[in-house]
């Protein structure tokens, strides 16, 4: 089975982008940057988003201590193995995800439908890198961390603004990679 690699991780990416900066252009009104800049100071979002990456990080490890062998954490591993994580590819598809997706779900969508709404579409959205496919205790419960993770990036979108919620979702997935490309080097 061919990897799935980051020339097509970049496109989803600008496909996401193209349909924000649509929904931008037609449902909000100007100015359209600030929109996109509000929030607080650009050091404070890159400072938040950091504090958050590496508490992600430290909750991760100790996480993955005690659930990997958990159904979902093999259903994670198995899905996303899919990816070609050789070399930096773990950090590209992770900042092509962490902009896209939030460009799109925090920028454009939030601000007209509110963090629940946006975070219940955010889900949807990833039933196919999940493989949702039933509903079953696997599904129910990696579909409720989703759910959870996004309305933990609507609210740092919201209260310290759009770039450090990019920041806060590259950082979880270059964590996440990296964690799976590791487990399966140890074949975990």
């Amino acid at each position: 089975m061919k990897k799935i690699g980051v020339g097509r991780q970049l496109a989803v990416c600008a496909a996401l982008s193209c349909l924000a900066l649509i929904v931008i252009f037609f449902l909000h009104k100007p100015p359209y940057a600030a929109l996109l800049l509000a929030g607080l100071p650009l050091h404070y979002q890159v400072g938040i988003g950091l504090g958050f990456g590496c508490c992600y990080w430290a909750a991760s490890q100790i996480g993955y201590r005690f659930a990997a062998n958990s159904e979902s954490a093999k259903s994670t591993m198995e899905s996303y193995s899919r990816l070609n994580l050789d070399g930096l590819n773990p950090l590209w598809i992770s900042l092509a995800a962490g902009f896209g997706e939030e460009l799109l779900f925090r920028g454009a969508l939030q601000p007209l439908i509110g963090i629940w709404i946006t975070s219940a579409l955010f889900v949807i959205a990833h039933t196919k890198a999940y493989r949702f496919n039933g509903l079953n205790k696997r599904v129910a419960i990696q579909a409720a961390a989703i759910f959870t993770v996004s309305v933990a990036f609507g609210f740092v979108a919201e209260y310290a603004g759009l770039i450090a919620a990019m920041l806060v979702h590259a950082l979880t997935d270059v964590v996440g990679l990296y964690t799976i490309k590791a487990a399966s080097r140890r074949g975990a």
